[in-house]
């Protein structure tokens, strides 16, 4: 699957809070996401969290930046990834946001979490979200109430308190995960002076997360007082390495890539990197070559698989692209985003019944990618299922912002599925959205 740039927008509304479309853009690729939980695993069991319920997700954005919007997902903007220099860096980040799940940070924010896993509602809290960070007032309320761009920043920061209070649990995460301590110490020597700038000028982690020279201090001191140093964990250095080699492959030019390609001590990575500045360079040979001395390597990573299968799909070799998503399925069955990419090269090959097989398994595990819902839409059309393909077709419009077209599409499910049925309600859910939608703007 490629890295998928998912615009998530807002889809529902919340219970006391409307917010207009806002664009936040997702960045989606299993194997990243992988790297990021393998990361996170020590940190969230040590917070008394579950790794399987709570997702690490990249948002698309340079600012150095992350946050939480309920209980079962931490954001991290991809800029601040591609900032970490260790992993104990990255991990000091997640113990923090941890920190504000497990002390019970969320529960003052009205946001209803009650469908927070879904598409709907991550729109609904990524714009507002969006919103808090980069201090945009302009932002519509239900029942008359008046939110502007600081009750919104006030609404989704933490106060001097929170944040004093999730830095020493999330120092006690990482001390009981036996994670380096100084990598929180060197976080935050990222953010020293943010709080003397200008709000326009600060970055985005700064205005939603206090700042001070004294947290400073705090933190440092508390970093100090870990007996000795803690030597690097090989498996989360591996990992580290993976995830931001992957993204900046992806983000960088492949001239950068290519010079860079082998600057961790991992020669997976390094033709993975490789693999990928080809495949940009459209170069199928040499991507291919690259690619499969990595798999050579580590014949057993679906993962590795997968990034096969997307320079195959990509090229339009589709039958051996098909090949390498089946592989990758069989090494991770319960994978939605490689389901999903398997689901797409089967549809492409003609293989409508079994298509839409993965591609609905894909999207009842993991419901935020719209390419699924498209490609889904697709297959139940084929098959003759109308009413399937409308409902499925007005949730990616709604995800996309486009309400009235959404409203069109629901309107047609409803009249084509029976009353009741999940699909059904699927649909009333749509349009609930989109005439909230027409009644704010009158």
């Amino acid at each position: 699957m490629p890295l998928l740039r998912l615009t998530a927008l807002s889809l529902l509304l919340s219970l006391t809070l409307v917010l207009p479309a806002r664009a936040v853009t997702l960045l989606r690729d299993p194997d990243i996401e992988y790297a990021l939980r393998n990361l996170a695993t020590p940190v969230l069991q040590a917070a008394g969290l579950s790794p399987a319920r709570v997702d690490i997700l990249l948002i698309d954005d340079s600012n150095l930046n992350a946050f939480v919007i309920d209980s079962d997902t931490i954001f991290i903007h991809s800029g601040l990834l591609l900032r970490m220099e260790t992993p104990a860096m990255l991990q000091s980040v997640i113990a923090h946001e941890a920190a504000h799940i497990a002390n019970g940070h969320l529960m003052r924010r009205p946001i209803n979490a009650r469908n927070a896993r879904t598409a709907a509602a991550l729109g609904t809290a990524l714009a507002a979200a969006a919103g808090a960070a980069t201090g945009n007032g302009q932002f519509a309320v239900g029942a008359a109430a008046g939110l502007q761009g600081a009750a919104i920043r006030s609404f989704f920061s933490h106060t001097r308190a929170e944040e004093n209070a999730a830095d020493a649990s999330g120092l006690r995460f990482l001390a009981v995960a036996g994670i380096d301590l100084r990598g929180a110490v060197q976080v935050m020597e990222l953010f020293r002076g943010q709080e003397a700038l200008s709000l326009g000028r600060q970055d985005a982690y700064a205005r939603t997360h206090p700042l001070s020279r004294d947290r400073f201090r705090r933190i440092s001191q508390l970093a100090e007082a870990q007996s000795t140093a803690v030597p690097p964990d090989p498996e989360a250095m591996y990992w580290f390495a993976r995830a931001k080699s992957k993204l900046s492959a992806f983000q960088r030019s492949p001239k950068w890539t290519l010079t860079r390609a082998g600057e961790y001590a991992y020669e997976d990575v390094r033709l993975m990197r490789q693999a990928i500045a080809y495949h940009r360079q459209t170069d199928l040979r040499r991507a291919l070559a690259a690619i499969d001395g990595a798999v050579a390597r580590r014949p057993d990573d679906p993962y590795l698989h997968e990034l096969r299968g997307q320079i195959l799909m990509e090229s339009r070799q589709i039958k051996p692209a098909v090949a390498a998503y089946a592989r990758a399925a069989n090494l991770a069955p319960r994978n939605a985003l490689i389901l999903g990419s398997y689901g797409r090269a089967l549809l492409a090959d003609g293989q409508v019944q079994k298509a839409a097989q993965f591609l609905e398994t894909a999207r009842a595990r993991d419901g935020r990618d719209p390419r699924i819902l498209r490609d889904l839409a697709q297959a139940n059309a084929k098959l003759g299922n109308n009413g399937m393909a409308s409902v499925l077709t007005a949730e990616r419009y709604a995800m996309a912002g486009q309400l009235k077209d959404a409203k069109v599409h629901a309107e047609r499910a409803s009249a084509l599925l029976p009353r009741g049925s999940a699909a059904w309600q699927r649909a009333q859910d749509v349009l609930f959205a989109a005439e909230a939608e027409e009644k704010r703007r009158k």
